[in-house]
């Protein structure tokens, strides 16, 4: 019986998974805050760059 506990508990298959599993869900969450942070800042910035290209009259003589 022990010897299975033993066998268990040095048995690694699957901790990779976990590893990758909490790297990933660690990538997701931080790129979801980083469109949370930025995401209305980047949508004034195009409202202000529409603005000003609307306003721009090239070539004009």
């Amino acid at each position: 019986m022990f010897q299975r506990i033993k066998r268990f508990l040095k048995d690694e298959d699957g901790a990779v998974t976990v590893d990758w599993v909490v790297l990933c869900a660690g990538i997701v969450a931080m790129a979801a805050f980083i469109i949370a942070t930025m995401g209305s800042s980047a949508l004034v910035l195009a409202g202000s760059v529409t603005t000003m290209l609307s306003d721009w009259a090239p070539f004009t003589n």
